[in-house]
């Protein structure tokens, strides 16, 4: 039997290192322009790749289930990495890059918002939709990780896990979603 003990501490060193490391400022940014659009009705659009679009899909749950229980307005959140015929057609008949874009076109519109999910900040698909959005007057908001990437410098307001390891930067973005879920729905009386 091998034995992973000393990885597996280096590894969970790490992650409360970047854990301490969370700008809380900009995570009560980021929860307050989100409060803002659930009062206002104003759709959010979510997307990633890979784990980042698992990431979103459950963002999605956690805000229209979760955090809109008991509210008399909902968030309107809407996954566009959730819909794999649609992604695979506009691959196929645009290309990969623009499979978020797309489904944004005609629909975003200003005061909605853009959350764009990437762990490097280069994913041309998520960058490309997040430049969209922002044509289109929507506040655009990045969830990256490494130095933050194109996505970064598009992006009106940005949660960074600033290292240079996929992994942990997935796992803070997931921190992301159930710390403001589980802040919005226990500070209710906040509001």
């Amino acid at each position: 039997m091998k034995d992973y003990k000393e990885l597996i501490k280096k590894y969970l060193k790490t992650e409360q290192a970047m854990l301490t490391s969370i700008d809380i400022d900009a995570v009560n940014h980021v929860m307050n322009i989100l409060e803002d659009a659930r009062k206002r009705h104003a759709r959010i659009y979510i997307c990633g790749n890979g784990g980042s679009a698992a990431t979103a899909s459950h963002f999605v749950c956690d805000f229209n289930k979760g955090a809109s229980q008991g509210q008399d307005e909902k968030y309107q959140f809407i996954c566009l990495s959730d819909n794999v015929p649609t992604m695979m057609a506009m691959a196929n008949d645009f290309s990969y890059d623009e499979i978020f874009k797309a489904q944004l076109e005609g629909r975003i519109g200003r005061g909605d918002i853009f959350i764009g999910i990437s762990g490097s900040g280069n994913s041309n698909n998520v960058v490309l939709a997040a430049e969209y959005a922002k044509g289109c007057g929507a506040i655009v908001i990045g969830f990256v990780g490494y130095d933050g990437g194109k996505l970064k410098l598009v992006c009106d307001h940005t949660l960074h896990v600033d290292i240079d390891n996929m992994q942990v930067v997935e796992d803070i973005h997931m921190v992301f979603d159930h710390l403001m879920m589980w802040c919005l729905v226990n500070g209710k009386e906040l509001c």
